[in-house]
């Protein structure tokens, strides 16, 4: 998500836009003075000529000032940031509760008490509720969260519990009652947080990656304590040990905690809300549990408000009318016990909202039974259900959606390359399609795109040498991409001081360059014949600072941009880097040859010399890096390409577009940089399940 209201990519425009304005002011006076100090202008064009940056000059100071008029005082616009981001917080956490409510605005009520908490805790109400109704005398969750001293939350319960389902609630109902100097509560994943990040980092990323803001008002925002943390997921972090139990020592979750016990705000501990699973709280160490938190426990669904969500959710009653007879009459006997998760209710309602027999679950007599055949519902009822309101334009069947899911469940188990088994990393997929192969694939993909070079030489019939440099750097280059482990994204970094300085370092190293390396090329060419004229030592020094340009200007990937954008900063980084170098080779390679074949040595050259900046850092790399190394930077678009070239039938080839699909159906959601199955239980039923539910079950949801 990119929202746009005051967004920093209408800044960035803006900033864009007076860079041009300088650089034309610039341009124009420089030419005027040239052309005054020759000779070569007349009075009325000299006039017309520094007429032009004045202008430009008054234009951008009366935008300037237009723009500023609105801006108040600093306390004014920091509220104002706050309360734009209370706005997008809610538009997009309602979104995402209605889905994980199976695309429905039915509330299921959800009961939490005060559980005992390890060490020192905080004082909160015995007991509460998700949203209060006037029915019970129990506090509604934000009132209960008000009521907690210190503002610290841990929110604990069973698999499919309903705990992020309530801290979306308590987000919403803190941002409905909101006043100026409430902090905006931010619910951020915490599968993928890096070890390396600060919480306060980790918050201002979050805040410019998903919510759009820029980097100083993310900073300025937390740095004034208006955002209130809400960290979803501390069972994710890691894997499950050995039997599918909670590891009883999880490393990434203790470094989480010793960071959030250390969290400080005017010097008490700071306000927050973690959300983690009971089974993998209770088996933590019993010095790492959160200090001076109160610890809530989401009790079980009971059947009457089970039959109350079932019966709102029904389309046709008399279908459903078995089930709930047994839920009514049988308060505490299996299907009770089974059906009393939001996320097995919701389960339940979507297998047969368009058909199907749900009196059929009474005749399973076991919950494992009762869960393999919700389960294996899930997915053809998903699709059936895009298909009959409008949302499968691609046409996705449940038998291709099934076997797809089942390789990505398959591929979070298979190892270290996913640190917490649960988050699907787009540029660190390729293992899947197995690592020769697309290795493989990868070098002679590279290989024959920097062979492109060639096309220009030989036709230019310039030195023979050049084309053998040529050939021998394309192989070179694919030999070091069949190396390379896994890569750092890169993204084309335009904010601002970082610009600032890479364009004085530019110019300094331009200026540098072009004077010592056309000395350089003079001395050589005493000495030794050379592949270019003397005279394109200049031009070289000059590309130098084009080239520092484009590396200061890269840099490795947030961690937690939006998926698809993670690999589309990647290549637009590679190909920046690419016309960078292109357009330097093709003055260097063509400037004897006239324009047109500077042009085309440019063009022909801008691909493979944008991999082979992916090779400058990979070639030393002659084995697979443990996670803990550092990684080579770049080369995650090319790397993400060569696997989906070789995993043809494993997954689609479009498979951002299927994954963001199967978010909008119900199936996946998002996190952070990452993909994530609806529910760990949901992943590991397809991992084990490679083919789909074949029979009268199938049938049943298409009825």
């Amino acid at each position: 998500m990119r929202p746009g209201v005051g967004a920093y990519r209408e800044r960035r425009w803006w900033r864009l836009a007076a860079l041009l304005g300088a650089a034309a002011v610039a341009g124009s006076g420089v030419y005027a003075l040239w052309q005054v100090r020759h000779g070569g202008m007349a009075a009325a064009d000299v006039v017309t000529v520094l007429g032009f940056p004045l202008t430009v000059a008054g234009f951008a100071v009366t935008i300037s000032a237009l723009r500023g008029q609105d801006q108040g005082t600093a306390a004014d616009l920091t509220a104002g940031q706050a309360r734009t981001l209370a706005r997008l917080v809610a538009d997009v956490e309602g979104r995402v509760l209605t889905q994980l409510l199976g695309a429905d605005t039915e509330r299921i009520t959800l009961h939490y008490s005060l559980a005992a908490a390890r060490g020192r805790a905080a004082r909160a109400p015995a007991a509460g509720v998700s949203v209060a109704d006037g029915t019970v005398s129990a506090p509604g969750i934000a009132s209960y969260y008000r009521a907690t001293r210190p503002a610290r939350l841990v929110i604990t319960g069973a698999a499919g519990a309903g705990k992020t389902v309530l801290a979306l609630q308590l987000a919403l109902d803190l941002i409905r009652d909101r006043e100026d100097g409430d902090p905006v509560p931010l619910r951020v994943p915490l599968a993928g947080w890096d070890p390396a990040l600060p919480l306060r980092d980790l918050l201002v990323n979050h805040l410019v990656d998903v919510y759009g803001r820029s980097p100083r008002t993310a900073a300025n925002l937390v740095d004034h304590h208006l955002v209130l943390p809400v960290l979803d997921g501390l069972d994710e972090m890691d894997p499950l040990a050995p039997g599918g139990v909670p590891d009883p020592r999880p490393v990434r979750a203790l470094w989480a905690l010793a960071r959030l016990n250390a969290y400080r705000e005017a010097g008490t501990a700071g306000p927050l809300v973690l959300v983690c699973r009971a089974a993998h709280y209770d088996a933590l160490p019993p010095d790492a549990a959160l200090r001076d938190a109160a610890r809530i426990t989401v009790s079980p669904v009971d059947a009457p408000g089970a039959v109350a969500y079932l019966a709102a959710r029904a389309q046709h009653p008399d279908r459903w009318r078995p089930l709930l007879d047994e839920l009514t009459a049988h308060p505490y006997d299996l299907h009770a016990r089974v059906l009393s998760t939001p996320w097995r209710l919701c389960l339940t309602a979507t297998v047969y909202a368009y058909g199907g027999d749900p009196a059929e679950l009474l005749a399973l007599s076991t919950a494992e039974s009762l869960d393999a055949r919700l389960l294996s519902l899930y997915v053809p009822a998903t699709t059936h259900v895009a298909d009959v309101t409008g949302a499968n334009p691609r046409g996705y069947t449940a038998d291709r959606v099934h076997r797809w899911l089942h390789h990505l469940a398959v591929h979070l188990a298979a190892g270290p390359h996913v640190p917490s088994g649960s988050e699907i990393i787009l540029h660190r997929l390729w293992p899947m399609a197995g690592r020769t192969r697309v290795r493989a694939t990868d070098g002679v993909m590279t290989t024959l795109a920097c062979l492109l070079p060639l096309a220009v030489i030989l036709p230019l019939h310039l030195p023979g040498l050049l084309t053998v440099t040529t050939a021998v750097v394309a192989v070179l280059t694919g030999l070091s991409c069949v190396a390379a482990g896994h890569s750092v994204p890169l993204r084309l970094d335009l904010r601002g001081p970082r610009v600032r300085r890479s364009l004085v370092f530019a110019l300094v190293l331009s200026l540098l360059g072009a004077v010592l390396a056309g000395a350089a090329f003079v001395l050589i060419g005493l000495v030794l014949p050379l592949p270019f004229d003397r005279e394109a030592g200049p031009v070289i020094g000059l590309a130098m600072g084009l080239i520092g340009l484009a590396r200061n200007l890269t840099g490795d990937q947030n961690a937690w941009a939006v998926p698809r954008a993670t690999i589309r900063a990647d290549a637009l980084a590679q190909l920046f880097l690419g016309v960078d170098l292109g357009a330097m080779a093709g003055l260097v390679t063509g400037a004897s040859h006239g324009v047109p074949a500077v042009l085309s040595a440019a063009l022909v050259l801008t691909i493979p010399l944008g991999l082979l900046t992916d090779a400058a850092d990979v070639l030393s790399v002659t084995m697979e890096p443990a996670p803990a190394d550092p990684a080579p930077r770049g080369g995650a678009a090319r790397r993400y390409l060569a696997f989906l070239l070789s995993a043809r039938g494993t997954v689609p080839f479009r498979l951002t577009r299927f994954l963001d699909w199967g978010s909008e159906a119900g199936i996946m959601r998002y996190s952070g940089s990452a993909y994530q199955f609806r529910h760990r239980e949901l992943q590991l039923w397809l991992a084990a399940h490679p083919e789909p539910l074949t029979g009268p079950g199938r049938t049943a949801t298409r009825g």
